[in-house]
């Protein structure tokens, strides 16, 4: 097996309307630290798989197929979403939408870059598989009291003599340090733990951070602030666990110098959700339980408030109004000029092998608990990513429709969706489980 890695800027100039929350005051304003996207390349003499991961926080499926296009006659293609949500606005709205110019081509621009030079780095190589627990830096968004333990998972690639090339880190921990007033361009979570396992291994080893199945996990009740410092503690918490998952013995090889590369992807329909018969007043309901948790002077009660009070307006923002004098009779008007949404939202899911090294990638933003159900299918190591080739938006589990957490609230997908992915993922594995060539 012969591996690569290559990278390329994504410069985002002043001015740039900026992605991830609703309230941002402005427009870019500078950069904290550069944004990029990776890639490493895996070639077994016949096939070549790239995992290409861009500091972006969302990958629309019209990104995925024009990066696919660009790249389709040198080999397979992932396209990842670190999810910072200090960059720029790439069209993450609920349900999935276009991806606006100029950051479409510039994207695949800097992805095709990117891919040339990983291709052009490509060396024999062997991969070890590193998994563990990560404690104290992100935890369950909507459970202030849930334990801060999350799955890490790392790849290491080493030359034939031994000597350490590059990691994979795929962490499972919403990038969202810094705060919605923030308008210096940032990669966020995601940067500091580049730069902090960067400098645990030393500068000539490459490192590639990849989102997992963060969905309902942040640093919400981890942090202790929000700014650059923080990102270096936090940062730091991750590579110290990385190098001691490094050090640690015995370690699953991912590969063996006889083994074969495959993949697979499947589309999926998924049903929208349509549990919520009057967004609008359960967006009144939740304003004014917002309001009482301020003047009583609870912090965490006016947190949580505040987090579903913004799924809800995430909500009203896809439903039409009340028809004047229909309130709570589920007549409306559709909104001006707005066609209706299709009855159904379609996404990929896709598998790929590596030799013993199972790789999932799941779209929009899967739970953690759907990343273990997938694991637990399988007795090989197991890398579950999510953010990849489209995004559907958020996708909760079964039961977590049951509460009003921001997560399911701005949902547009019926419940099940999570799980039928992730079986769906776990069947294309299954099929690829086929003999080591020799």
């Amino acid at each position: 097996m012969r591996v690569g890695y290559g990278a390329a800027r994504l410069p985002v100039p002043p001015g740039t309307p900026m992605g991830g929350y609703l309230d941002r005051p402005g427009a870019s304003a500078g950069e904290l630290d550069p944004l990029q996207v990776g890639v490493i390349t895996w070639s077994d003499g016949r096939r070549r798989f790239a995992l290409a991961v861009a500091d972006v926080i969302c990958v629309n499926d019209d990104l995925s197929r024009q990066a696919r296009q660009a790249v389709s006659a040198t080999c397979e293609l992932w396209l990842a979403a670190t999810h910072t949500h200090a960059g720029p606005e790439t069209g993450c709205v609920p349900g999935g939408g276009p991806t606006p110019q100029p950051w479409r081509d510039r994207i695949v621009e800097a992805t095709r870059t990117a891919l040339a030079r990983a291709m052009a780095a490509e060396r024999p190589a062997r991969g070890s598989a590193h998994q563990g627990g990560l404690r104290d830096v992100g935890a369950a968004r909507g459970m202030p009291s849930a334990e801060p333990l999350v799955p890490l998972d790392v790849l290491a690639v080493r030359d034939p003599a031994g000597r350490l090339e590059g990691v994979l880190v795929v962490l499972p921990v919403h990038p969202t340090v810094l705060p919605p007033d923030n308008l210096l361009v940032s990669a966020d979570l995601t940067g500091a733990v580049r730069g902090a396992v960067r400098a645990r291994l030393g500068p000539d080893v490459w490192v590639l951070v990849a989102a997992g199945t963060a969905g309902d996990i942040s640093t919400r009740h981890t942090r202790r602030g929000q700014d650059a410092a923080e990102l270096d503690r936090l940062g730091g918490l991750v590579a110290d666990r990385c190098a001691e998952l490094l050090d640690a013995a015995p370690a699953a090889e991912a590969w063996s110098p006889g083994s074969v590369i495959g993949w697979a992807s499947r589309r999926c329909s998924l049903a929208r959700d349509s549990s919520v018969a009057d967004p609008h007043a359960l967006l009144a309901e939740l304003r004014a339980a917002h309001e009482r948790s301020r003047a009583a002077g609870d912090a965490t009660a006016t947190r949580m408030a505040l987090s579903r009070l913004e799924g809800a307006r995430l909500l009203t923002e896809a439903a039409p109004e009340p028809a004047p004098g229909a309130a709570g009779t589920g007549a409306a008007r559709p909104p001006a000029g707005k066609p209706p949404a299709p009855a159904s939202i379609t996404t990929e899911v896709s598998a790929v092998r590596l030799g013993g090294l199972a790789l999932a990638a799941l779209p929009g933003e899967p739970f953690v608990a759907t990343g273990e159900a997938v694991r637990r299918t399988r007795p090989d190591p197991t890398f579950v990513l999510g953010y990849v080739n489209g995004y559907p938006g958020y996708l909760p589990t079964a039961a977590a429709y049951a509460g009003q957490e921001y997560e399911v609230l701005a949902c547009r997908v019926a419940p099940g969706s999570a799980e039928y992915l992730a079986t769906t993922v776990a069947d294309l594995l299954h099929d690829l489980d086929t003999p080591e060539e020799s």
